[in-house]
């Protein structure tokens, strides 16, 4: 079993109240709009690696390959922005701590700036991440065991106003990939109680704040 530590969109105590989970989480998985330098102090004080979606207040890291120990964009050398040591599975099927994560970052646009996407957008990111997912299952015969997101599916714990709608592809990647786990931010639930859902067999889960969750 995995544990795994999942953040997203609000600072919870800082990260030095987190230092008793050391020993207890095998991974940290972050679902956007939270300071970079927060999840570093994570992964710092967990001595645990980490995943991340960028969210809609997030600065823009696309674009950015990891190869060989070295950190490239468009071929030449340069100094990833996100937080160190955490890989960016935005658009990308990723292997961390045993647990195979696939991701969408972002928020339905709703102004000008990064992490943004229209339905439209969102649905052909989806489509190529479902690919690359299925291309990895044929050759090693693993399936997807978290599907990250920082918005949530439409109308599966989503608002009604324009910023706050989730994506409707969120269902055609949960339908064909099969995730246990669904982990989104975005929908802040300001003091309330939030229920899991369920999307098919899919445990669809809000993490703004932070939650240690069993993989």
């Amino acid at each position: 079993m995995v544990r795994a530590l999942a953040v997203s969109d609000e600072v919870v105590d800082g990260p030095r109240r987190v230092a008793g989970l050391r020993g207890d989480v095998d991974l940290i998985i972050a679902a956007g709009d939270l300071p970079f330098d927060y999840l570093a102090e994570l992964t710092d004080q967990l001595d645990r690696p980490g995943v991340l979606v960028p969210g809609n207040h997030d600065p823009d890291i696309s674009g950015y390959a990891q190869r060989g120990g070295l950190w490239l964009r468009a071929g030449h050398p340069v100094e990833w922005p996100g937080p160190p040591g955490f890989a960016d599975a935005d658009g990308r099927v990723v292997d961390v701590a045993g647990v195979r994560v696939a991701g969408l970052g972002g928020s339905v646009r709703y102004r000008p700036g990064p992490n943004q996407w229209t339905q439209a957008e969102q649905a052909r990111r989806a489509r190529k991440l479902v690919r690359a997912a299925r291309r990895m299952t044929r050759r090693d015969g693993r399936g997807v065991d978290v599907l990250l997101t920082h918005a949530p599916p439409r109308r599966c714990g989503d608002r009604e106003d324009g910023p706050h709608h989730g994506f409707d592809c969120l269902h055609d990647v949960v339908t064909a990939l099969r995730p246990r786990l669904l982990v989104h931010g975005h929908i802040h639930p300001y003091g309330e109680p939030v229920p899991d859902r369920v999307l098919g067999g899919t445990r669809v889960v809000n993490v703004v704040g932070r939650k240690v969750l069993e993989l």
